[in-house]
């Protein structure tokens, strides 16, 4: 019950009542006030070097000559010829770096950005919509999961081949504009997120389903959109086999491309891991821009009322 003169769609609006604010403000002070002990620094400098130690590795390698992986008396401090190497794959006529590059991205955006929308909505259907069959279709989905993308490669290959979208970069799009994952992830973190008061309360003011979601299950989704959107670049950006099959030496992907350099009888390293190194950067500049918004994505709904 609200009262007279305050409209019930704007409370919902405004945000968390006040007794569950306070109560979020509570469990907030307690974590700031729980500190970490000697172990967790120990068990954390742990991860942090086992995570840092192949890019050093790369690095090193990368930073040497075709020798260097071979030597039994290679130092452990970078050489300088990294950036030798680097140039050396960016202009390999064989490679096509920049074209692979944009392909990367802009496949990888696409698809991210495609699973996060379809998957927010049809998480939405099945966490707050009651629909006849709803949990069949849904424990069907979730099944798809356990089919190896394997079996589907030949028929897939003989689709696109009669359309003649080989080696067109939609035909990596494609196949991966939904995400059955994503929509078991945005299911999930929607029903418990979102009070089933918050949406009885805005049907009764009046608002229709789409007001309804694009006012509170968006706003309530935007955390586990974030983790669905970085999870799905990452792995569109390193997905070799689909790409490796469909695409051609003319428009690859990044990792297909990459996958040219050793394709020789003579397989230089160092010129490789260059090369890796080059792939990486975009997604740690990913992660360091979009790092914060994560955590603070994950505070949110860890402390969430």
């Amino acid at each position: 019950m609200t009262s007279v003169g305050t409209p019930p769609l704007a409370i919902v609006e405004e945000g968390i009542p006040n007794a569950r604010a306070r109560r979020r403000n509570e469990r907030v002070q307690k974590i700031r006030g729980v500190r970490a002990g000697v172990w967790v620094y120990i068990g954390l400098g742990v991860v942090l070097v086992s995570a840092v130690f192949p890019f050093y590795w790369s690095f090193l390698i990368g930073s040497g000559d075709s020798s260097t992986i071979n030597d039994p008396n290679m130092s452990w401090i970078p050489g300088g010829n990294f950036i030798s190497n680097a140039l050396a794959v960016v202009g390999d006529p064989a490679v096509n770096f920049w074209l692979a590059l944009w392909n990367s991205i802009f496949s990888s955006t696409v698809i991210a950005a495609s699973v996060v929308v379809f998957s927010t909505l049809a998480g939405w259907a099945f966490a707050k919509l009651r629909f006849r069959g709803g949990k069949w279709l849904l424990a069907f989905v979730v099944a798809t999961m356990a089919v190896p993308m394997q079996l589907g490669v030949v028929p897939l290959y003989i689709l696109f081949a009669d359309l003649g979208w080989t080696g067109n970069i939609g035909a990596v799009i494609i196949p991966a504009l939904t995400s059955a994952f994503g929509v078991f992830w945005m299911t999930q973190y929607l029903n418990q997120a979102v009070p089933d008061e918050l949406i009885e309360a805005a049907r009764v003011d009046g608002a229709s389903m789409i007001r309804t979601f694009w006012t509170i299950g968006v706003v309530a989704a935007r955390p586990a959109a974030a983790m669905l959107f970085l999870f799905t670049f990452v792995g569109a950006w390193n997905n070799f086999f689909w790409p490796f099959i469909v695409l051609d030496r003319q428009s690859p992907t990044l990792p297909v491309a990459l996958s040219l350099l050793q394709s020789n009888y003579f397989v230089d390293y160092s010129i490789v891991l260059a090369g890796v190194l080059l792939a990486t950067i975009p997604l740690i500049l990913l992660f360091a821009f979009a790092g914060k918004q994560l955590v603070s994505g994950i505070m949110a709904g860890a402390v969430k009322g």
